[in-house]
């Protein structure tokens, strides 16, 4: 079994095709979709789809650094409204993190949130899909801060009993440097999240993981439907075409493309414990 831990299905660009999409995953080997959420609008398509699709399709909550909007406090307030639930369908707290390519004219704004999000994983146990787009030291420093500042208030109160960092998840679309990818390590229960870029034929990523990165600390995922991975590259991605990956993973490591699977797949689950 395959898990893409990283898909958009709910997204728009899949139209009315989604379930011609989700059995080409299963043809394809892939046993669990994760769907990270991005905004307030796009949390009702996103679970309607995975209540068609229980046991197949797991729904995370979350916004998205790129989609914050004038209202992003009323945005959290409800999320987190949804979180308090009792038997919330939620996974994990995600899509979220810093993304600072294109604009930064909400530099603070994108903290400020990004800090909240961190907040609701540790207040409810749940992991991190984190997105980080020119923002690596920044989005190490708000991470490490709230754990810290999680830590401090819990040992004061005495309960805490883990001397780790109690946060965990995924930092998702990894494609950075040996030194990047082994300060995100540093953060245990975290796994680097592998995509489509792996694949392309100029990306260095292939030597970055021979040289830092043990296999036990990957998961495989799409991104649908962006970043299609060679030979897809130009269509709308899907979750069928995580086996590009998986397959590039395995000639990376030097392992047959089961064993890739059958480790990734284990990672994923252990980050993602409501997923089994």
């Amino acid at each position: 079994m395959i898990i893409d831990t990283h898909s958009h299905l709910y997204d728009d660009a899949f139209g009315d095709n989604v379930e011609d999409v989700l059995q080409r995953a299963r043809d394809a080997g892939v046993g669990k979709i994760f769907l990270p959420n991005i905004n307030g609008q796009t949390v009702e398509p996103m679970l309607a789809l995975a209540r068609r699709h229980r046991g197949f399709l797991y729904p995370m909550i979350g916004l998205h650094p790129e989609d914050i909007t004038d209202d992003w406090r009323d945005v959290l307030t409800r999320m987190e409204a949804l979180l308090q639930a009792p038997a919330h369908p939620f996974i994990g707290v995600g899509e979220v993190g810093l993304d600072y390519y294109w604009d930064r004219s909400r530099y603070a704004e994108q903290q400020e949130v990004f800090a909240n999000q961190v907040q609701w994983a540790l207040r409810y146990g749940l992991p991190l899909m984190i997105h980080t787009r020119s923002a690596h030291r920044e989005m190490v420093d708000v991470l490490k801060c709230q754990v810290d500042n999680w830590l401090l208030s819990n040992r004061q109160s005495s309960n805490c009993k883990q001397p780790n960092c109690p946060a965990h998840g995924v930092f998702h679309c990894f494609g950075g440097t040996a030194a990047e990818a082994e300060e995100l390590l540093s953060f245990d229960g975290f796994m680097l999240g592998i995509g489509g870029v792996l694949t392309f034929k100029k990306s260095p990523l292939p030597e970055v993981l021979r040289s830092a990165v043990p296999l036990s600390r990957i998961v495989v995922e799409t991104d649908s439907p962006y970043l299609s991975p060679v030979p897809y590259r130009g269509r709308r991605n899907e979750s069928a075409y995580v086996v590009a990956v998986v397959r590039r993973l395995a000639e990376v490591y030097g392992v047959s493309e089961a064993e890739v699977s059958e480790i990734t797949s284990r990672n994923a689950l252990l980050t993602f414990p409501k997923a089994v």
